[in-house]
């Protein structure tokens, strides 16, 4: 029988361990099993949280008057924009609500930056019901808005409530010797409307913030949509599940279903990148139980239509007897249950954040595992990763020059500035002018780096292998320092590190498929880009919003800085896919002069030759 003859060296599937199968795929696929473990105890972190009872009163809110309070300040003040007249008159409007109930009001001023606007100066009006303990139970609203309408719903609906329910516990009347075991403090905040100013203000410097036991925020709660919670913080925080399964029960009771909650995966964005526009957010990031009920969505609208014709009197009824039967169960004396720092809602039950953390943690040491045997192959076969890390540093600096000038531009008051709170979904705007400045900073410094980076002669295969290892070395320490500042910012990080970790062994395959792991690694900061987009409705100018939020100091700058090295990296594995990589060139391949010394001799030289061309046009003319 004929011997069968050898395949072609070209059909034969690669030898693990070469040059074009560098990564341990076997390694990597038994590293998954590990996972399997903190998944386990995930399972088991998962909790059903109990609901206070209230005690079986009737109830005291009564939803005409509150329809008619919230008619009478939209249609007495519209424009509401904080630091106006109207934003004056409108506290005083509030004062006199309540001062024939036998309340003192205490005044509580502060000034903000609005992006806009400038320094402005806000007012916060507290309403103090004192109990037997000086522990403190806060409902609050907003009274101002963006001046755009009416805002009947946005947020005169809220402030009416919140003086309901301020004469159901007045000093004088039926109510005079109820005595409630914890205080209760009605907050009427200024700036509410522009990223929660006066919830901020309040949380972070009233006398009474050391006291406060839990907070129910009324935003836009009379309008004809479903009733929503808000739970997001300032920082990867979530409030006690309790006070949530509370307000979620007695909403229920009151309107027959459940109010929204955010998505698993939001809630997950919402701990990877901590934003929220409410007035929950500043109190939750301080580890303050707090709730915001609202009709409104994500993307409030415009307020051109919001008058008084459009509120929906049973809807403010319903929210504002939920909210009375909330306080009534607190005011029972019992604690809220001890809840984790941070948990995801799955319909009604949660799972614990730090149990989400260790799975995501977990789901690193596949790649870890498998960057660091490729790190030790390379070692083994003698390839040098030293030139691929200084290409990487190269990068870096670039990119880090890059952050350096978007922080100066910030500083130097080209893009709008503001207090540390977000900004108006409805005013952003590409700032163009100044975006076209930077980019030509940006363009300077890379044509000064570049002179590392371009290639100078055909890279060996061996050399593409270090660029990899060096770029994917970078990913793990950028992964590190994710998980030393916010484990839950992983969600933006895995997809790259999982994908790109197989750019070395596919180097050689179709470009179709080379093309599908290099654009798949970015989806990790789409889906951040995404949530902005789509849910808040601002489309294409969500980047620029995510960016705002890091020029203000409301998004946290470690993760700003983690970016940078991050986007190092992708630019180093985006050339080597597009065979533009070079390593870091040797002494004897660099240029007698420094990149930045030989710019200044082509300038230096440029205007000599433009002086001497000057002088012998003279001479002949």
């Amino acid at each position: 029988m004929a011997a069968v003859p050898p395949a072609p060296q070209s059909l034969r599937r690669p030898r693990p361990g070469s040059l074009d199968r560098p990564v341990n795929g076997r390694l990597y696929r038994g590293t998954w099993l590990l996972v399997g473990l903190p998944l386990l105890v995930l399972a088991f972190s998962v909790a059903r949280p109990a609901a206070l009872q209230p005690p079986n009163l009737p109830p005291a809110f009564d939803r005409t008057d509150a329809r008619a309070l919230a008619a009478d300040l939209a249609l007495r003040y519209p424009g509401r924009v904080p630091g106006t007249p109207a934003a004056g008159a409108a506290a005083r409007w509030f004062a006199q609500q309540l001062t024939p109930y036998g309340y003192a009001i205490e005044s509580e001023p502060f000034s903000a930056t609005i992006p806009g606007q400038g320094r402005v100066h806000l007012l916060n009006l507290v309403v103090e019901k004192r109990g037997l303990s000086h522990k403190t139970i806060v409902v609050l609203a907003h009274r101002d808005d963006a001046g755009v309408g009416p805002g009947a719903n946005d947020n005169a609906s809220g402030t009416a409530a919140l003086i309901e329910l301020a004469r159901a516990y007045a000093p004088t009347g039926g109510a005079a010797q109820l005595r409630l075991p914890y205080s209760l403090l009605f907050l009427s905040t200024d700036g509410g409307a522009y990223g929660g100013l006066g919830a901020a203000a309040f949380a972070a410097h009233s006398p009474q913030r050391q006291d406060v036991i839990a907070v129910i925020d009324l935003d836009a709660i009379a309008g004809t949509g479903q009733a929503r919670l808000e739970l997001a913080g300032d920082t990867a925080r979530s409030p006690a599940s309790g006070l949530v399964e509370t307000v979620r029960a007695q909403i229920a009771a009151q309107t027959g279903t459940d109010p929204q909650r955010a998505s698993a995966l939001r809630q997950l964005v919402d701990f990877g990148f901590p934003f929220s526009a409410y007035e929950q957010a500043p109190f939750v990031a301080r580890g303050i139980p707090a709730v915001t009920i609202t009709t409104s969505p994500d993307r409030p609208p415009s307020g051109v239509g919001d008058g008084p014709g459009g509120l929906d009197g049973a809807r403010l009824g319903q929210i504002g007897r939920a909210t009375q039967n909330v306080v009534d169960a607190l005011e029972q004396g019992i604690a809220l249950p001890a809840g984790p720092s941070s948990y995801v809602y799955l319909g009604s039950r949660i799972v614990r954040g730090w149990a989400i953390e260790i799975v995501l943690v977990a789901a690193l040491l596949p790649f870890l595992v498998a960057a660091v045997d490729l790190f030790a192959r390379c070692r083994r076969r003698r390839i040098r990763i030293s030139p691929a890390l200084r290409s990487y540093r190269s990068r870096l600096g670039f990119w880090a020059w890059c952050g350096g000038l978007f922080a100066l531009f910030a500083l130097a008051g080209a893009w709008p500035g503001g207090t540390a709170r977000p900004p108006l979904l409805t005013e952003v705007h590409w700032p163009a002018t100044a975006l076209a400045g930077l980019a030509i900073l940006a363009a300077v410094g890379w044509l000064v780096a570049r002179d590392r980076l371009y290639p100078r002669r055909p890279v060996a295969p061996e050399e593409i292998l270090a660029g990899h290892a060096g770029a994917l070395l970078a990913l793990g320490v950028v992964a590190l320092l994710v998980v030393a500042t916010n484990p839950f910012a992983l969600i933006f990080l895995l997809p790259s590190l999982h994908l790109w970790l197989w750019l070395p062994q596919v180097r050689g395959r179709a470009f179709a498929l080379r093309a599908a792991v290099l654009v798949f690694g970015f989806a990790g900061p789409a889906l951040l880009i995404w949530s902005f987009a789509a849910r808040y409705g601002l489309g294409l100018e969500a980047p620029w919003y995510v960016a705002w939020l890091y020029s203000l100091r409301y998004a946290a700058a470690p993760g700003f800085l983690v970016g940078l090295a991050w986007a190092a990296a992708a630019a180093q594995l985006v050339a080597l896919s597009a065979g533009r990589y070079a390593p870091y060139p040797t002494a004897a391949e660099r240029p007698p002069r420094g990149p930045i010394r030989e710019t200044i001799r082509q300038l230096v030289l440029a205007r000599r030759r433009h002086g001497s061309e000057a002088a012998r046009r003279a001479l002949h003319g």
